[in-house]
């Protein structure tokens, strides 16, 4: 996990905003069990950064914030420093990890392989090629995207393809399952690598983004159009937190936020992994996130690092802003799971902020899948009336007791907020439309007895899915250790991708009721 770069903070000049910044690294295990028990200041101000310049009822409204709710900020300080030590094992575990399974698919299985070791013909997979499918595809190999289809035949004709029993046509618009169907594989498409991603579909760009913070291209995206000319539809899908990737799952648990005036606070790192800032250099938020005057601007960006160009908010408003331009009649969507979902509403969140009102008159939806908070109430209220009116367009979708949704905390006054429709889905994949999912703080003996006998069901429907909903449902083995594992941490199988396309499919066959405000 990326460290701390110590000899930032205290040359960064005064921010127009306020921040606060949770640094694991920078205390031991000592200093955090002063922190979490005595509340002792001098370890607190070694694990916690707040801008220096600001009044003192500004930075004594932090510190109450912080003091407030020092046990949640002192787990997510201890998980974050154990991801930090399992960094280079998470690593190399997901390296064999990923070459055995593709090993093992490309031999046709394990009697296969040992088959092709009598004979001495082994095909070995190549990393990167149009082959060698992701942790993610492995777990649930449904991948095509219908090749040659145009998104528009798709929708149109998906009501007899995909969905038993149901009549009609489904035409491109917010909240119609067939758009979410084509969503939730696009976000689980998006953890594959380029290649494979251009193989599913035809008009496809690729982007690898850079984040300073982690000072490397780690924020990765694909856009894609239904038809090479005069397309309906744009797509854009972010890749989320990958299995074995320490800076992913540290992300997620982060408690850090930058607060923009008069708009609200923001998970400051899901800013950086839009290519927004660096925490190292905070004015780099001010300049892209806040109106500065003419020589603030000018002062902050001889200091800012060559990171613009390569950032995931600019290289993706101006991939869209070229294909919007070629493509007149098109509308765009928006989607991604896990930290995917967090960047694909963030993205337009991004959008209004910066105040690009012809490309939000042609967003069609956000769909995301087992998605984290990204910002507070506020946060949540500004953006309520930019996206869901007159009809709604940001679709939140949660599956049972998917732990990542839950992230960060959140109760009655702690600032992280989810907003937007959310469609939560129980084990039977029963569809409930609410403002927030059950249990958003899941903690307690109660959910954790409830969670693991859910677990249990699910290994066993796991294991009867093939027989009850045909041959393109069943689990594979790879996928059943997976929902093992589940039996100690229910809330980690739940975020498998497998069943958020379980729960769109199965789910409700009718198109969502689309609710003015």
């Amino acid at each position: 996990m990326h460290q701390d770069n110590e000899s930032n903070s205290g040359s960064n000049p005064g921010p127009r905003s306020n921040y606060l910044i949770v640094r694991p690294h920078r205390g031991g295990y000592r200093d955090l069990f002063r922190y979490g028990v005595r509340g002792d200041e001098t370890s607190k101000n070694k694990f916690l950064e707040r801008p220096d310049d600001h009044s003192d009822r500004t930075t004594s409204a932090i510190n109450v914030q912080a003091d407030d709710h020092r046990w949640v900020i002192v787990v997510s300080i201890l998980v974050r420093k154990i991801i930090g030590l399992l960094r280079t094992p998470m690593e190399y575990t997901g390296l064999v990890v990923d070459f055995v399974l593709n090993l093992l698919s490309a031999n046709g299985g394990f009697f296969g392989l040992v088959l092709g070791l009598i004979k001495a013909k082994i095909v070995v997979p190549e990393r990167g090629s149009v082959d060698f499918v992701s942790t993610i595809g492995q777990l649930d190999g449904r991948i095509d995207l219908y090749k040659g289809w145009s998104f528009v035949e798709q929708l149109v004709c998906m009501e007899d393809s995909v969905y038993s029993g149901s009549s009609g046509r489904v035409g491109i618009e917010p909240g119609s399952r067939g758009l979410m169907d084509l969503c939730v594989m696009a976000s689980k498409l998006a953890y594959e690598n380029a290649k494979v991603v251009e193989n599913v579909m035809n008009q496809v760009e690729f982007l690898d983004c850079w984040n300073d913070y982690q000072k490397q291209m780690s924020t990765q995206v694909f856009i894609l159009t239904d038809k090479e000319k005069d397309a309906d539809l744009i797509l854009i899908s972010f890749r989320g937190t990958e299995p074995f990737d320490a800076d992913d799952w540290g992300t997620d648990f982060d408690y850090s936020w930058y607060e923009i005036p008069n708009v609200g606070k923001l998970h400051m790192g899901f800013i950086e992994a839009m290519g927004l800032g660096t925490r190292d250099y905070t004015p780099t938020f001010d300049y892209h996130l806040v109106e500065l005057n003419s020589s603030e601007k000018e002062n902050n960006q001889k200091n800012l690092p060559e990171m613009v160009e390569r950032s995931a908010y600019y290289a993706v408003r101006e991939t869209l802003r070229r294909l919007l331009a070629e493509h007149a009649n098109a509308k765009f969507v928006v989607t991604g799971h896990s930290l995917g979902g967090a960047l694909a509403i963030l993205f337009p969140t991004l959008l209004v902020l910066k105040e690009e009102t012809e490309m939000m008159r042609r967003l069609l939806g956000v769909y995301t899948f087992g998605q984290p908070r990204i910002g507070n109430r506020e946060i949540g209220s500004f953006m309520k009336a930019k996206l869901n009116h007159p009809v709604d367009r940001y679709f939140r979708v949660v599956y049972c007791n998917d732990l990542v949704p839950r992230l960060p905390y959140d109760d009655t006054t702690f600032l992280y907020k989810h907003f937007g429709v959310c469609l939560y889905y129980d084990s039977f994949y029963n569809e409930t439309r609410a403002e927030d999912e059950p249990d958003p703080n899941p903690y307690g003996m109660r959910y954790a007895v409830l969670a693991h006998v859910n677990a249990v069901w699910e290994l066993v429907r796991g294991l009867m899915m093939g027989f009850i909903y045909g041959p393109g449902y069943r689990e594979g083995w790879f996928r059943i250790l997976f929902r093992l594992i589940g039996l100690m941490i229910p809330g980690l199988s739940d975020h498998c991708p497998t069943d958020y396309v379980n729960s769109v499919r199965l789910g409700p066959d009718y198109d969502l009721q689309m609710s003015p405000l």
